[in-house]
């Protein structure tokens, strides 16, 4: 059992999240999905090897978390996964300040030890109190189980995928089971639904509905507007699911039941989504791609430096209120030489040969099970 209390703290998450039962998705396997949101600009993925007992995974660390402590989403050798979102509506206590935002500890913890959904409730009921969390951590497992736990510093409130006749749970920064009309991501989250409705009354989600449209689309439920193709040059920065503070979006894209849990595959794009290339992660020896490993003397990711070099010329406004306007010309123009445009093409191919690669590895992971 580790000591939360002896962990440094690391910034919460904000955050728009999903998780989706199979039944909707093109391939019948489970999706958990989250589009980042930190004032921490410097994503890295990183393997951390199976010791002392304790399960290999993968995962999205702070450039800055020099020891690994804390991930902000991730999976394993087993095919558990699991990610979070900041809640805003849950605690009502007197934790000091100094003694929260240890969400990505907990879910380190849990990578290094889940299989399954049930397992990481036990480890909610295991560890000590106050857990110094207010999130809603969602999950899945290689069973094609999923939840989420909007869980607080003594207590969660459990939301089984299996219970959702939608088949899709989405979360932003207010728990459904807290403290009604507070916390954060009202808009964000009518955003998501709307922009998800095709995809799940035609059951075809996929990773790259996620990647590829909720995080790269510029649609704002209240105005009743998608800004993609308005023909505007400058947009306030006010409520999009991909916001000046997100700094990645990731898919894990979990296996049927009885597939090899190894086949588990993390589709991630590091920094700003609008200007993000998809790689494909998997567990495993070369699984993460050099470029998204912290690699440089700062432990960056030399993909996420490049990205944020892009994202400095959409909001390349720096005197006054600057921050807060979008240069939509650079993401998309007329010309169809926007970052989205050019790079919505390079991740689709991305995907084919992710999954032209899967095929390959289930074909290997079938024969070995022959012999």
């Amino acid at each position: 059992m580790i000591l939360l209390a002896a962990v440094v703290a690391l910034a919460a998450d904000c955050c728009t999240s999903a998780i989706v039962s199979g039944r909707l998705t093109a391939n019948g396997r489970p999706l958990l999905w989250k589009n980042r949101d930190t004032n921490d600009q410097n994503n890295r993925i990183e393997r951390i090897k199976a010791h002392d007992g304790l399960l290999e995974f993968v995962a999205l660390f702070d450039a800055r978390d020099s020891r690994d402590t804390a991930a902000w989403m991730g999976m394993n050798e087993r095919g558990f996964a699991i990610m979070n979102t900041a809640s805003y509506n849950l605690n009502d206590d007197n934790v000091p300040e100094r003694d929260m935002d240890r969400e990505g500890v907990v879910m380190r913890y849990a990578l290094e030890r889940c299989t399954t959904v049930d397992d990481f409730e036990r480890v909610l009921e295991q560890l000590p109190k106050p857990l110094g969390v207010e999130a809603n951590f969602g999950v899945i497992d290689a069973q094609g189980h999923g939840a989420y736990f909007e869980t607080g510093n003594y207590k969660w409130t459990k939301y089984d995928l299996a219970d959702e006749p939608t088949g899709i749970l989405t979360r932003t920064n207010y728990s459904v089971s807290g403290r009604e009309g507070q916390g954060m991501g009202y808009i964000r989250h009518d955003n998501e639904r709307e922009l998800l409705r095709p995809y799940v009354v035609q059951c075809n989600i996929t990773p790259a509905t996620f990647t590829e449209v909720l995080s790269r689309t510029f649609y704002h439920s209240r105005m009743r507007r998608n800004y993609n193709d308005s023909g505007l040059e400058w947009l306030v920065d006010q409520d999009f699911i991909p916001r000046r503070i997100s700094t990645a979006t990731i898919v894990i894209e979990g296996v049927l039941p009885g597939e090899d849990p190894s086949l588990t595959t993390m589709w991630a794009a590091l920094g700003y989504p609008p200007c993000a290339e998809v790689f494909a992660v998997w567990t495993g020896e070369g699984g993460v791609p050099e470029v998204l490993r912290g690699t440089t003397s700062r432990r960056h990711s030399v993909q996420c430096d490049l990205v944020n070099k892009r994202e400095a010329e959409v909001f390349s406004i720096t005197r006054g209120n600057g921050q807060h306007y979008i240069n939509l010309s650079k993401l998309y123009n007329k010309e169809g030489t926007g970052y989205v445009q050019v790079l919505t093409r390079k991740n689709i191919e991305t995907y084919r040969a992710g999954y032209a690669e899967l095929a390959r590895r289930r074909s290997m992971c079938a024969k070995k099970s022959k012999n």
